[in-house]
Order: C-alpha cells, then sequence, then structure tokens
C-alpha cells in the first residue's frame, strides 16, 4: 500500500469519527451550544481543554521553532505552560462560580455596561481570529503535504469539516470530539518521538533522551552543539537573544494565555467550581505530555537534518550530493516536500553538493571563499513542516506517519474549533441578544450563533492564505492581543472592586490600540504584505518585538483603567459585593446557573 493511501486511511477515519461524534452530540439548546449542558466530567474537560490548548502551534509549528533556534524559543515552553498555570489558580473558578456563558458576558456584568461588553467582544474576536489565522496555516501545511493537494484546497476541505462538527454540535459537539482529537494529537505526537529516541540514544522516553548519550557515547546536546556551530549556527543550548525582549515575549505568552477565551469557556461546561479545578489540573497532566516531548522532538530532528545534510561526517567530509537526494530513498521526504513549496534547495556553485551552513556567518563566508560555496543551498526549509516531515526524516514506517498526518490536523482543527465557538457565542450572545434583540427567542439565538459561525469560519480560511508568520508566530500575536487587552479586565474584575466601567472600557482599548497598532507597525497594517513600517529584526522599541509587545500593552491597560477609575465614580456597592462573593470560597460547590 502507497503512503498516500495511508495518509487517506488515516485521516479518513479520524475525520469520520469526528463527524460521527458531533451528530450524536448534537446541541439542542443554547445551553448545550454554549457550555455543553455543565454536565462534562473534569477529566473528560480537562482532555477537551488540552486538545483545544494545543493547536497546531504546538503540535505542528513550536518544534519546529525550538529545532532550528535552540533554547531561545523555550520561551514558547515556559510561557505557554506558565500562563495555563495562571489561568488555573487565578480565573476559572472565579469565572465558573460567576455562572455565565462567555468572558464578553462576564465583563459586562461585573462593569455594569453593556458597552463593556461590546468593547469585550471586539477584543476576543480581534485576538481570536488572528489566533485561528495560524490554525488555518497548519492546516494548509498538513493536507498540502499528506493529501497532495495545494494549500488553498488543504484550508478548504479543513474549513468543511470544521463547519460540519462545530456549527451544528456546538460546545457539546466540540467537547466529545476534541477528547477524540486529544487521543488522536498525543498518539501522534509521541510514538515517532519514541522511535526517534530510540534510534539516537536507546531510551524510549523522549524526555529523558534529550538529555541522554548518543550510540557513540557523547552527550546528545553535546554532538548536537558541536555540529551546528562547526556550521556557523548558534550554539543550540546557549541564550543569545535579548533578555529583556525574551521576558516579555514570556510574559505576554503567560498573560496572554490567562487571558484566551476560547480556553476560559471550556471551565464553563463543568457543573461545579470544584469541577473547574479539577479540570484545570487534569488538563495540565494531559498537555505535559506532549510538552515534555516537544523540546526532545526539536533537538532530535535538528541533529537528524544536519546528518543528512553533512552525511560524510561533516565539513571536511563533504556535503550530501544532488545525486543522493535524487536516487537514495532516504531522501525522498525532501522531494516529496519540495512539492509542497515549503522545502527547497539549489546547487548554486554547480559542484553536485548540497551545502547546508549559515552563509551570514564571517566565520563561514571565509571557509566558503576558500571552498568556493557562494551560499547556504537549502534555500527554504519552513519550519512548520518539522513535525509533520520528522517520522520521513527518521526513515518510520508508512503507518507513523499516515499517523502523524492525522494528529496533526487534529491539533489543528480542535482549536480551530474551539475559536470559532469563541467568536459564534461572543456575537450570537453577547451583541445579538445582549445588545441588539434582548428579546431573542432560544430557537433564534441558537440559529444566529451557528450563522455567525459559519460567517466566521470563511473569514478565518479567507485570512489563512496570507498568514503574518509561521502558526507559532502568529499565534503568538494573537496571545499578545488577549494579554493586552482581555486578560488585565478578568484580573481587575475579579481582584479589584476599584476599577469601574469607564475605567474598564479605558483600559482594554487602550491596551488592544496600542498593541495592535505596534503589531501592524511591524506585520503590515491588517497584516497585508508589504505596507509594515519596521521588522522584528529591526523593531521600533529598541529589541522589543511584536510577538512581545502583548506585556506593554497589558501594563497600559491596567495603568489607564486604574488611572481613570480614580477619575470617575466608584464602583456601585452591590457590585462590590457581587465581586466579593465571588472571590470567597463560601459555596464553591454550586456556582451561578445561567
Amino acid at each position: 500500500m502507497d503512503q498516500f493511501t495511508i495518509n487517506l486511511l488515516f485521516v479518513g477515519a479520524s475525520f469520520a469519527l469526528y463527524i460521527g461524534i458531533a451528530i450524536w452530540a448534537r446541541a439542542g439548546s443554547t445551553s448545550e451550544f454554549y457550555a455543553a449542558g455543565r454536565g462534562v466530567h473534569p477529566v473528560t474537560n480537562g482532555m477537551a481543554t488540552a486538545a483545544d490548548w494545543m493547536s497546531a502551534a504546538s503540535f505542528i509549528s513550536m518544534a519546529g521553532l525550538i529545532a532550528f533556534t535552540g533554547y531561545d524559543n523555550s520561551t514558547f515552553l515556559m510561557g505557554w505552560t506558565g500562563g495555563y498555570v495562571l489561568l488555573a489558580l487565578l480565573l476559572a473558578p472565579y469565572l465558573r462560580k460567576f455562572g455565565k456563558y462567555t468572558v464578553s458576558e462576564f465583563i459586562g456584568d461585573r462593569f455594569y455596561s453593556q458597552t463593556a461588553r461590546i468593547v469585550a467582544v471586539i477584543c476576543l474576536i480581534v485576538a481570536s481570529v488572528t489566533y485561528v489565522i495560524g490554525q488555518m496555516t497548519g492546516v494548509g501545511v498538513a493536507f498540502g503535504r499528506f493529501l497532495e493537494v495545494s494549500n488553498t484546497s488543504g484550508l478548504l476541505i479543513g474549513a468543511c469539516v470544521v463547519f460540519a462538527y462545530a456549527v451544528f454540535g456546538g460546545m457539546k459537539g466540540v467537547t466529545y470530539t476534541q477528547v477524540a482529537q486529544y487521543c488522536v494529537l498525543i498518539t501522534a505526537y509521541t510514538i515517532p518521538a519514541i522511535f526517534i529516541s530510540l534510534q539516537l540514544t536507546g531510551t524510549p522516553i523522549p524526555a529523558l533522551g534529550l538529555f541522554g548519550d548518543t550510540a557513540s557515547g557523547e552527550p546528545l546536546l553535546t554532538k548536537l552543539d558541536a555540529i551546528v556551530t562547526e556550521l556557523g549556527f548558534a550554539d543550540y543550548t546557549a541564550h543569545h537573544s535579548n533578555t529583556l525582549n525574551m521576558v516579555l515575549f514570556t510574559l505576554s505568552l503567560m498573560i496572554g494565555t490567562a487571558g484566551l477565551p476560547h480556553v476560559i469557556m471550556r471551565f464553563f461546561t463543568v457543573p461545579k467550581v470544584s469541577d473547574a479545578r479539577w479540570s484545570a489540573g487534569w488538563t495540565l497532566v494531559f498537555i505535559a505530555l506532549l510538552y515534555l516531548t516537544a523540546p526532545a522532538v526539536g533537538a532530535m530532528a535538528r541533529l537528524n537534518i544536519t546528518d543528512m545534510m553533512w552525511p560524510n561526517g561533516g565539513i571536511e567530509g563533504g556535503a550530501v550530493s544532488v545525486e543522493e537526494i535524487d536516487t537514495d530513498p532516504r531522501y525522498d521526504w525532501m522531494k516529496t516536500w519540495q512539492k509542497t513549496g515549503l522545502l527547497d534547495w539549489e546547487d548554486k556553485n554547480d559542484d553536485g553538493k548540497i551545502q547546508y551552513y549559515n552563509d551570514k556567518s564571517e566565520k563561514m563566508q571565509e571557509i566558503a571563499a576558500e571552498k568556493g560555496w557562494v551560499g547556504n543551498e537549502l534555500t527554504k526549509f519552513n519550519r512548520d513542516i518539522l513535525v509533520l516531515a520528522n517520522p520521513e526524516i527518521a526513515n518510520l514506517p508508512g503507518w507513523v506517519i499516515g499517523l502523524v498526518a492525522a494528529g496533526g490536523l487534529a491539533a489543528a482543527l480542535s482549536t480551530a474549533a474551539g475559536l470559532l465557538l469563541a467568536i459564534s457565542s461572543a456575537v450570537s450572545h453577547d451583541l445579538v441578544k445582549g445588545a441588539i434583540n434582548p428579546q431573542i427567542s432560544e430557537k433564534g439565538e441558537l440559529m444566529a450563533a451557528r450563522i455567525a459561525m459559519a460567517v466566521a469560519i470563511v473569514v478565518a480560511t479567507y485570512l489563512g492564505l496570507n498568514p503574518p508568520g509561521f502558526a507559532a508566530q502568529t499565534v503568538a500575536l494573537a496571545f499578545g492581543l488577549a494579554a493586552a487587552s482581555i486578560f488585565p479586565a478578568l484580573m481587575m474584575g475579579i481582584f479589584s472592586t476599584r476599577i469601574n466601567n469607564t475605567g474598564a472600557v479605558a483600559g482594554m482599548l487602550a491596551g488592544l490600540t496600542v498593541t495592535l497598532i505596534y503589531i501592524f507597525l511591524h506585520k503590515g497594517w491588517l497584516f497585508i504584505p508589504g505596507t509594515n513600517s519596521f521588522t522584528d529584526a529591526d523593531p521600533l522599541l529598541g529589541p522589543i518585538k511584536s510577538t512581545s509587545f502583548g506585556a506593554i500593552g497589558a501594563m497600559i491597560n491596567f495603568a489607564v483603567a486604574y488611572v481613570v477609575a480614580g477619575m470617575t465614580k466608584e464602583t456601585p456597592q452591590e457590585i462590590v459585593e457581587l465581586v466579593e462573593s465571588v472571590r470567597i470560597p463560601r459555596g464553591a460547590g454550586a456556582a451561578q446557573s445561567k
């Protein structure tokens, strides 16, 4: 059986499972559509939240960014994991006790303002749409390779699948679909990692293999450092980037995580406040299985790729020949990925070999001049293909490659569904029912939610065709927007009775506006290529990149909110009492119910 048929079987079977679950768990009421009837078990919810959380950025892109940068990109691991802890400890239980369906509804009620609710909807939509661009990017990459279709066709197929189970199933259908998707994605991620760890270190646990020895007796990371520095790249295990930017980026990811509406919504689906805490704990367990494996996947893949490009023992042994790439089955993966346009090479000096090295390094420029090289000949290696290509690079069995195909799509589609549900809930529940037509029937509201989700899918698919960066980089921008707008409002809403409606609205608008402008200045207005005034290689504010600015935006949000609140009327006493009742543990077993 050829690889394409195997891929079709794995991907087709997983899609049939998702759609079957959606039909079985079809939402029949707004409570089921928004919060799965508030009857989800904490373990089930933990697994669904993990799938919602571990998007294409985690599954497809993160290991690739770590692989080609090393220690400096461990910020993705630290920021996302630390942020989830913040969410679990500081927000989830209190928001569940408040008993609303959406983040915007909480903000509107807490700050006793329809304006605050609408501004929260705008912040939510901006962050969620930016986030979903990254998911659609991952869908296009995965489909482009494994179903051998164009990126555009891949996005359209993925959009149709999401439409089938998210529009009709709502939160109820998405919850149980995400449980299945978690099982698929974690299996698909860990099995190739175990194989590769055994190949390189003899250790079946990738996280231990990362710090183990290779067959030569040399520590894996020591060997990797030696290889990449020989080729003019920075030490894999050393810190090279600006420390201030690294701290701000980590902080932006952390507080952005705690402000992501599609993850927070998952904690509205459990029966009790204590279940929200247990859900958070189980989610951390399920997330850890992938996040402890990702650094090993990145390091081992980088070692395998470098060995394949220099199969004769480094620079002195000579680079891989064009003939080897064309005739040796071990290099078939390169020709396959070349067809997608995400990988390419060129024999620039016509010596019959493909030299892969850092042609910006002064040391390598001297060596290149001496040997007659004219530049790095591995001209394109999209970071988002690494995890998907990893089983092929390591020459693993075809069924493993098919499993990874299904896992990559599960990761992208599960988070896309959660984001689209958050967008549709904000539009139908907070805008249509909350502001435009409060008397709308439950049937009408459910129809509005489904129409909003369908429109959101169309917009997300269109934007996914021209993403502003790799999947994880695009997602980092979304985290920055959530950090600057939603997180401060939630924190102040729960822990500060001084912040009134005027302060909250001013803070959210200030944080969102400043952060969005800074991102557009670096990534292009509305992410249109060529309209940017700066780049992340040469930022507007010293070392602070657009992906790190969310932390600055959050500080602006807090500052503006407190200043404006101090100059305006105090919070009404009934709201003060409401906040205190939510924050105090009394009655933790029985959350309010909408």
